[in-house]
């Protein structure tokens, strides 16, 4: 058995937006998964039955979990194309990046539209990302993108390959919602997560898409509500905050005014549950290690969300949208942690404090699955404190 303790912990962040701090100073790593969190009578207890732990002395700095980039456009491999860019994807941990779920492979060079090429890409990209894990990043890759021909049938032989997302719908031959109504429904029949392209046109191919098409098509995810790049009217944003109870993704890649006006709009309604967080990277505007740090620092600093809530947006959010057993400070998930504190400079004394001021906190430590991934960030500001580990 493989056990880890992380002590003298500042803040833990829980990653529940309606709880989003929890009381205690020391986590218990057992075989990649949080075993318990508390204080040092968790200590006291392992060393009284002999346990042999690694430890990582916090140094009294923030505590949170992995953040999940919920909008990602992968090809295989950790290479981007659309930006002739290799290791996005392990530059993205430097930013306390350890999830990342694909909105379809669409920059793949050749990418096949016919039925079956549609469903042996997204079958491969979803196996060979299982294994790869770029810098330690779990990427749930092979995302389809609906295209015309598709069955039910091709849904089925998916899903039990590992496919488990439908890309952006509106970025293949399938647009309307006459059209994608019904491969949505055999997608979540099949226990797929469906995105939704949401506002102007991103990529040659791609369609407007209204309100109302997404209301109609019925997704699981309002894909970048704030614009991919070109976001929706304000108007078209109350339609899918008042008469919906979908998730809602702000991107980086997006529009700020809408991304505030979103998240303003979700706080005095109670809604901020539905809120996660994106890059749409990489695009047109380029690779963005830092980008869901940002979002969390935009909307704390801002539109006025306290930034552990807007770090829940970046975590326990996107992970209870798609299932995953990650994004939670809590027993039994996956210890994909983040040791973070206020940057040198800041005005911020901790890390809360600094996003809420506007600055980037300074990663000092990743663990994915309890294993330490990035012992520094290469990307963030210095920390201020230090880890150790013994």
């Amino acid at each position: 058995m493989e056990v880890t303790v992380i002590k003298n912990i500042g803040t833990i962040v829980s990653g529940l937006v309606d709880q989003p701090t929890v009381a205690g100073s020391v986590i218990v790593i057992k075989d990649g998964k949080i075993d318990a969190v508390g204080g040092d009578d968790l200590i006291a207890a392992l060393d009284a039955a002999a346990v042999k732990y690694k430890s990582i002395d916090a140094g009294g700095m923030t505590v949170t979990p992995g953040l999940i980039d919920s909008h990602t456009h992968p090809v295989i491999g950790d290479y981007t194309p659309r930006q002739k860019m290799a290791d996005f994807i392990d530059s993205s941990i430097h930013g306390g990046v350890t999830t990342m779920i694909s909105a379809g492979e669409v920059h793949t060079p050749g990418r096949p539209t016919d039925p079956a090429g549609v469903k042996a890409l997204a079958i491969l990209a979803s196996k060979s990302f299982a294994i790869l894990k770029p810098g330690g990043v779990k990427v749930y890759a092979g995302a389809v993108i609906l295209e015309k021909g598709l069955t039910e049938a091709d849904f089925a032989e998916m899903a039990s390959a590992g496919v488990r997302i439908v890309g952006e719908v509106g970025l293949g031959s399938v647009k309307k919602p006459e059209d994608a109504a019904p491969m949505v429904a055999w997608a979540k029949k099949h226990n797929m997560k469906v995105m939704m392209h949401t506002g102007g046109t991103s990529i040659p191919g791609s369609s407007t898409v209204t309100a109302a098409d997404v209301i109609k098509t019925d997704p699981d995810v309002v894909s970048h509500i704030n614009g991919g790049p070109t976001a929706v009217s304000l108007a078209e944003v109350d339609s899918l905050l008042d008469n919906t109870g979908l998730a809602l993704e702000i991107v980086q890649c997006g529009n700020p005014k809408v991304a505030d006006y979103v998240a303003r709009k979700a706080q005095a309604a109670n809604q901020l549950y539905r809120i996660i967080f994106g890059n749409d990277a990489p695009s047109g505007t380029g690779v963005i290690p830092l980008g869901i740090l940002r979002n969390i620092c935009q909307l704390a600093s801002m539109s006025g969300i306290p930034a552990a809530q807007a770090i829940a947006m970046a975590t326990g959010n996107t992970a209870r949208v798609y299932g995953l057993n990650t994004g939670v400070i809590a027993p039994g998930k996956e210890a994909d942690i983040v040791i973070m504190d206020t940057p040198m400079g800041s005005v911020g004394k901790n890390a809360l404090e600094a996003i809420e001021a506007g600055d980037l906190p300074g990663v000092a430590l990743v663990l994915v699955d309890g294993v330490v991934k990035v012992s520094k960030s290469r990307n963030t500001p210095p920390p201020v404190g230090k880890v150790t580990i013994a």
